[in-house]
């Protein structure tokens, strides 16, 4: 099989799968997810991606499939009352329009019983607010194009609010997937040490399609290089702390853009933000952020520094 991904590199490059890596991403999915016992699956993003993945468990399973044409909350929240929806797929963005732009406790959610989110970094403390809007009915996938939909998996159990950090982790490897945390020079990162994700086994694709530099460049040291940057707890949590390409060096320090944005969400008044770095004369780079404010809410410059300062 072949699927095309843009990556963070713009330019479209064919993955190609062995039936091995897609037969292993099913049997991880039938195996490890929280599926309910009755499955109605809604989906409101595109099926060429990530969403595609969980066809075929769902059908598997003797569920049914329901396709959106696009994403309104509204129409969404609708939906689920409506069918009876139990299960459904989403990415962080989906979620805070969940929890900015309708009032959910308005709808007859007691049918739905999982919610997997993935496919970007989801602030800790807007997932915070989801479960106590919502309900427990979170979990979560780390994955890529490259590694499917399950090189980890956050379960619903372990969306605990008295053991709040670990709604800042993507979960814990999959079977049977090889998972390390590595150095530039392809060493093992130590014990709280930051790290690349890199992964082995057969959910790994084979490589890009008629683009062996690129090929060879992710498969250095003998790891698919997911390009993003985590730390491991002792019971083997994966944090993401940033991308490799997004790490900010100022007056020779790393600055994680991802811990800075978390910091800023905890600010009651903000719904999402960016942080990237820009160029200083003095440090070299700087660290600089786009803030989006909830609808109605206020927050000045100062008190947003303050948040990061204090963190």
């Amino acid at each position: 099989d072949l699927f095309f991904t843009g990556g963070t590199t713009g330019r479209p490059k064919g993955v190609m799968h062995r039936h091995t890596s897609i037969v292993t991403a099913t049997m991880q999915s039938l195996t490890h997810w929280d599926w309910p016992s009755d499955i109605r699956f809604l989906i409101a993003t595109p099926i060429s991606h990530a969403a595609g993945g969980m066809l075929t468990p769902t059908l598997l399973r003797g569920g049914e499939f329901h396709v959106l044409a696009g994403f309104d909350p509204k129409s969404f929240l609708e939906t689920i009352e409506r069918e009876k929806i139990t299960a459904t797929f989403v990415v962080p963005s989906m979620i805070y329009d969940l929890l900015d732009k309708v009032r959910v406790e308005d709808y007859d959610l007691s049918s739905l019983e999982m919610i997997i989110y993935g496919a970007s970094p989801i602030s800790p403390a807007r997932l915070r607010e989801a479960i106590e809007r919502i309900g427990p009915k979170f979990c979560q996938l780390y994955g890529q194009t490259e590694a499917p939909n399950n090189v980890t998996y956050l379960s619903k159990a372990d969306h605990d609010l008295s053991r709040p950090h670990l709604l800042e982790s993507c979960g814990i490897p999959l079977a049977p997937n090889a998972v390390a945390l590595l150095r530039p020079d392809g060493s093992v990162a130590g014990p709280d040490e930051a790290g690349e994700i890199c992964v082995r086994g057969p959910l790994v694709m084979e490589g890009y399609w008629q683009n062996p530099e690129e090929t060879a460049k992710v498969f250095e040291h003998g790891w698919l290089h997911t390009g993003d940057v985590a730390k491991r707890d002792e019971r083997g949590f994966l944090y993401i702390v940033d991308r490799v390409k997004d790490m900010v060096i100022s007056g020779g320090f790393n600055i994680f853009t991802r811990e800075v944005e978390d910091c800023l969400a905890q600010h009651p008044s903000v719904a999402t933000c960016a942080v990237i770095g820009v160029p200083h004369l003095r440090w070299g780079e700087a660290v600089a952020a786009f803030v989006v404010l909830k609808p109605g809410c206020r927050a000045t410059q100062e008190e947003l520094l303050a948040i990061v300062r204090v963190k």
